[in-house]
Parts: structure tokens; sequence; C-alpha cells
């Protein structure tokens, strides 16, 4: 109950639009919570997906999802402050970028920025990756340039959207 679950119509919704992205992907799941977006990425094709979560109960709550559904194997599971597990997983992922990286930080608290500044200077972050943002609906996004990034698509629902982002080609 600690944990803000994405509704099903929602993630629902989400993953009609990722479906041609997630075969053979790397997934990230930042802000994690219960895991439930990084399982839906990993059940509908994603090849790897990275759950990052700073809260021991819901690190435990990872861990048993993705065990209950036999995908423990393509989960790797961090428990950290989400700036320092970005920096991880340069560190870990041996790969030269990830496909899709999902942030479902609290709301009104700024995080999306300090998630993409840290991004910005990532080199598994390409002008491939796609960045997804679910933020309350009245989240300003006017900034995203300032950190490298461009806005491509945002779908609002009735009290949040979700922000697709692209780094901008350099």
């Amino acid at each position: 109950m600690d944990t803000r679950p994405t509704t099903d119509r929602i993630k629902e919704t989400l993953f009609n639009i990722l479906q041609f992205e997630l075969a053979g992907s790397i997934f990230v799941d930042l802000f994690s919570g219960s895991g439930g977006i990084g399982i839906e990425a990993l059940s509908r094709g994603a090849r790897k997906a990275y759950f990052v979560e700073n809260s021991s109960k819901a690190i435990s709550c990872i861990e048993q999802n993705l065990t209950f559904t036999k995908l423990r194997e393509r989960g790797v599971v961090l428990k950290q402050e989400v700036s320092s597990a970005l920096t991880g997983i340069a560190e870990r992922h041996l790969e030269k970028e990830i496909d899709i990286i999902f942030m479902d930080p609290p709301y009104k608290k700024g995080y999306e920025k300090t998630v993409l500044a840290v991004l910005e200077k990532m080199p598994y972050v390409t002008d491939r990756t796609l960045v997804v943002a679910e933020t309350s609906r009245e989240t300003d996004t006017s900034w995203i340039g300032e950190y490298g990034f461009c806005l491509t698509k945002e779908k609002y629902y009735k009290t949040n959207k979700h922000i697709f982002m692209k780094r901008v080609s350099i």
C-alpha cells in the first residue's frame, strides 16, 4: 500500500503505445514501487529490465513479483537512490544503449528534472532511447529542452499523464 501502482487501464494504454518498442529491449523502471511496469515490459518481450527503488518494502515486493512471474533471471533489482543507480547501470550495462527508461516519481517534487540531468550525461542514452515519465496532469514540460531532450508525445488521463521524450541528436 506504500506504492502508487499505475492503474490497469493506464498501464494498458502505455503498453499499447510501447508495443512495437519492447521486443528484445533493455528496459529501466525508475521509482519502481511494486515493479509492475518493468514486469509488464518483461512479459511483453523486453530482454532485460532494471528495477530501481529505494524502499526496502518495495524491493521485497519486486523480488516476490519477479519470482512469482518466473521472470527473475531477466530482472536486475537495484536498491538505490535513482541518480546513483543510473550511474551504476552505466557500469553494469555492457551494451551500448538502453531502449526504454520509464519513471514514475512522486508527483510535484521535481524528480523528473533530476533524472533527466543525470540521463543527459549517460552514454547508454542515445537519440533512440525513449524516456517516459508518469507525472501529474499539471506538470509543465517546457524545461525538457534544457536537459538535451525533446518532447515527442504527451498522453493525458483523468489525473495524470505520460510524457514521452527522446534525446536531441548531437
